[in-house]
């Protein structure tokens, strides 16, 4: 297709097979669609060097050049996703032609996979408090923007399909409180708390003392002020603390979208940490995202390399059976495990919306990079929880060679 367009360079024919519902825009105003039907997405190249993002397509070169404004992209999210991973696919496909414009894309697989596994990045304390501030610091009023009310960051959970997300983040809450058999009086910590929604929860609806963790500045001073808000500074103490500088025991222990921030090599760690902080016949329970590679391999098409640069510095994914051996590793015996993929798809789709929904707030709310940068990778998360490239588990455990009976029979009072 783009061979049939007048350009300053040779492209080679790489697009020549492809059909997609993308029109292509050159600097000098000219354009090609990639179908007979209209366009759903538009990538502009501002020069002939833009070129090179189109020779190379993989999720990390194409998310790489639209961050950092080397190319422009127009639509839908949803649709820049789909076009982008379909890009990525097809230049995978064909990236041992002989000689063939996909050389680029060719040597980039190449060196990846010349790479260890797992980066080999010590996870240091001020390395790890800097990535979670990267993050999490852009400003409360950024993640308010498109969060639900809760501010709860993570995986929503849909009994029936059709929540909006406030009541499936609350639903959420619930079940994993409701899976740890949360007793009024019971000691609780939890280790990444976020804007502070779920020991709200648990102190307000379910009576438990609570200690919440978090190395986000922003995150602790909100947490703190909707507790106060709350008058519930009897039962909920904010720590802006690392999880290895707690002390003492506690009855129950939550760990919600932290643990991808450990680094796998620092699993038996720890999760022995979270054994020696929970007090006989105590119960924890594992809320995290996994790789689907049982191999251990990257996210495809570069997906994960964008992921690893510009949203999640130093994270990394462990698939389920590595986590199980590293909590049974650090002591603890897993006694229920649900997987919740599809949950989290939905609740990225939603984040994704609200995001293109307030487009004109968040752009006032951040620079035009980071906003790229979050743009991109909700959508992006959405179609990778969507199509198994990653996954999401709830796992409770307790100590192992421990008596089990803290817990009921069954999963039935889970549901009550």
């Amino acid at each position: 297709m783009l061979d049939q367009i007048k350009l300053p360079v040779s492209t080679g024919g790489a697009l020549e097979q492809l059909t997609l519902p993308l029109r292509i825009e050159l600097w000098n105003g000219e354009h090609t669609d990639l179908s007979p039907d209209p366009p759903r997405v538009t990538i502009r190249l501002p020069g002939p060097a833009a070129l090179r993002y189109l020779h190379s397509p993989s999720l990390y070169s194409l998310g790489r050049a639209y961050v950092e404004g080397a190319i422009d992209v127009i639509g839908r999210a949803a649709d820049i996703i789909d076009v982008g991973n379909a890009l990525a696919a097809w230049g995978a496909a064909n990236a041992d032609r002989p000689g063939g414009p996909l050389k680029g894309l060719r040597e980039l697989l190449r060196r990846r996979l010349r790479r260890p596994q797992h980066p080999t990045t010590p996870h240091t304390r001020e390395r790890d408090r800097e990535a979670i501030r990267y993050h999490y610091d852009v400003s409360n009023a950024f993640y308010a923007a498109w969060l639900d009310p809760g501010m709860v960051y993570s995986c929503a959970y849909f009994e029936r399909g059709d929540e909006d997300l406030a009541t499936a983040q609350t639903r959420k809450i619930d079940h994993i409180l409701k899976k740890i058999d949360l007793r009024p009086g019971q000691t609780l910590l939890d280790v990444g708390c976020g804007w502070g929604a779920l020991v709200l929860r648990a102190a307000g609806r379910f009576g438990a003392r609570c200690v919440g963790v978090t190395l986000s500045e922003n995150q602790a001073r909100l947490a703190r002020e909707r507790v106060e808000r709350a008058g519930l500074q009897d039962r909920v103490e904010i720590r802006l603390q690392d999880y290895r500088d707690v002390g003492g025991q506690f009855e129950r222990i939550t760990s919600v979208g932290m643990f991808e921030h450990v680094g796998v090599r620092h699993l038996k760690e720890y999760f022995a940490r979270l054994n020696s902080l929970l007090a006989p016949g105590g119960v924890v329970m594992n809320h995290g995202i996994t790789s689907t590679d049982p191999h251990g391999g990257a996210t495809p098409y570069g997906g994960g390399q964008f992921i690893d640069e510009y949203v999640f510095p130093y994270g990394e994914l462990a698939h389920l059976g590595t986590v199980i051996k590293a909590m049974q590793e650090g002591g603890l015996e897993v006694r229920d495990v649900e997987n919740l993929r599809r949950h989290y798809a939905r609740t990225c789709a939603i984040w994704t919306e609200n995001f293109e929904r307030n487009a004109d707030l968040l752009r006032t709310l951040t620079d035009r990079r980071r906003f790229r940068i979050w743009q991109v990778y909700l959508a992006g998360c959405a179609y990778a929880f969507a199509h198994d490239r990653i996954s999401l588990y709830q796992i409770v455990c307790g100590k192992a060679g421990g008596d089990p009976a803290q817990l009921p029979w069954s999963r039935l009072y889970m549901y009550a």
